[in-house]
């Protein structure tokens, strides 16, 4: 009966340690940066309120199935969200002027399949990765009772170097890209198509902490 025991734990613990180098789940969470650029021609007022919507907080989470080199394959998930608010002045269609508080947040998600290319089964400290995904990229802005959404292909690529704290444990900066454009959008159920000068462009890049999980 010992002995019964002895194989089927060192059985267990071989199936453990199998276990661990098969999936990662890689969380981040920092900063991005919307890369369109700011129409022209509109008062500072206008590009202050632009530019606060320009820059948000970037989280995203991958889970990834390692393969027998050095690729894996996988779900990646990403969230932007930013704010902003400010007191401009409109014009409306008889040509008066008037001024008025406006808050607007934004979010923009992708989610999709992945492809993540890294070192994790190397016994190195220094580990690297580089990821790629393809999927659909969603946004949703809301400005008090106006709420637009739309979504389109998107692709979503990273690049990290992490530091191995345990065997199952990374940690480390990634820098991400994040590209999609909307050629029309839907505002409380009205679809607007964009003219080409008018597409809505949904790329940023973002600078995040990266830790990666191992089982």
């Amino acid at each position: 009966m010992t002995k019964k025991l002895t194989v089927l734990g060192m059985l267990s613990i071989s199936l453990f340690s199998f276990a661990q180098q098969k999936f990662s789940i890689i969380p981040s969470v920092g900063y991005a940066w919307r890369t369109a650029e700011i129409p022209k021609g509109i008062s500072s007022e206008q590009k202050d309120y632009l530019k606060g919507l320009k820059s948000g907080v970037n989280f995203d989470i991958s889970a990834y199935y390692h393969l027998k080199n050095e690729f894996a394959i996988g779900l990646k998930y990403s969230n932007y969200s930013a704010s902003s608010s400010a007191r401009l002045i409109f014009q409306d269609v008889n040509g008066s002027f008037y001024s008025g508080n406006i808050n607007t947040k934004d979010h923009i998600t992708f989610f999709g399949p992945s492809v993540m290319y890294s070192n994790y089964n190397e016994d190195i400290k220094h580990k690297l990765f580089a990821d790629l995904g393809l999927g659909v990229i969603s946004y949703v802005t809301k400005t008090g009772t106006v709420k637009g959404t739309g979504s389109s292909f998107g692709m979503e690529a990273n690049f990290g170097y992490q530091y191995a704290l345990t065997k199952n444990f990374f940690m480390g900066p990634k820098v991400g890209f994040t590209a999609g454009t909307l050629t029309k959008m839907k505002f409380n159920g009205q679809v607007v198509d964009f003219e080409d000068n008018q597409r809505e462009g949904l790329h940023r890049v973002s600078l995040s902490a990266a830790a990666t999980f191992r089982f």
